[in-house]
């Protein structure tokens, strides 16, 4: 892996991000239909083709209020962790494959990254209820943890929920997700394959630009 120094959200961090597999799209990537391709997954598959062809991110701009919350949560979350955890947190802008389109922005690690990494959220109170109620980790995130994992070469990584209006000794859900060297090897075999498939579509592309300015001759 390599890191790359940045500020999350900034603009050089999304230009870090651009055609890459991101922690945030790994659930979409793993998408399955019994129908063929799951949209999502081959909704992602042309966002990454578009935005090494352009440059330009294609992610929608647009933030929900739960989205802004979580944001401007994000610095009291990871207090509120280093006081349940009895550890400091550090936080890295861009981590990247080394030889992959691929990469991930942890929301902090421990210690060293290939040691522990920590993904926080800041839900509405009806979901941290759920995540309080079942102890699970959604599916979605867990894939998320899961790209991280892979990435990183941590040990660990610490999954929390955190709701600042709930009464205090509820205002968090930890939950610590083990390295499975076994589930790494299968979710990367995913990823390769995934990656290999944006090439080839890129590369397609490509080709298509050396006759889309060429005249052709089409019958009414």
């Amino acid at each position: 892996m390599k890191v790359i120094a940045c500020q999350q959200r900034t603009p050089e961090w999304v230009a870090a991000r651009l055609g890459r597999l991101c922690g945030s799209k790994a659930s979409a990537m793993l998408a399955t239909s019994q129908k063929g391709e799951a949209a999502g997954r081959r909704n992602l598959r042309l966002a990454l083709v578009l935005e090494r062809l352009t440059g330009r991110t294609q992610d929608r701009e647009y933030q929900s209020q739960a989205m802004r919350d979580g944001i401007e949560r994000e610095e009291a979350a990871r207090a509120l962790y280093e006081v349940v955890a009895g550890r400091l947190v550090q936080t890295v802008g861009y981590v990247a494959h080394d030889s992959l389109m691929a990469g991930f922005s942890p929301d902090g690690f421990v210690g060293a990254l290939d040691e522990g990494i920590v993904e926080a959220k800041a839900p509405q109170p009806a979901a941290h209820y759920e995540y309080l109620r079942t102890g699970q980790v959604p599916k979605d995130y867990r894939d998320q943890c899961l790209h991280g994992l892979w990435i990183s070469g941590a040990k660990w990584c610490d999954w929390f929920s955190y709701q600042p209006d709930f009464d205090e000794r509820l205002q968090m859900k930890l939950v610590r997700i083990h390295r499975n060297e076994a589930e790494i090897a299968e979710y990367e075999a995913k990823a390769r394959a995934f990656l290999r498939e944006v090439d080839l579509e890129l590369q397609a592309l490509k080709t298509m630009a050396d006759t889309a300015g060429t005249l052709q001759e089409a019958s009414a």
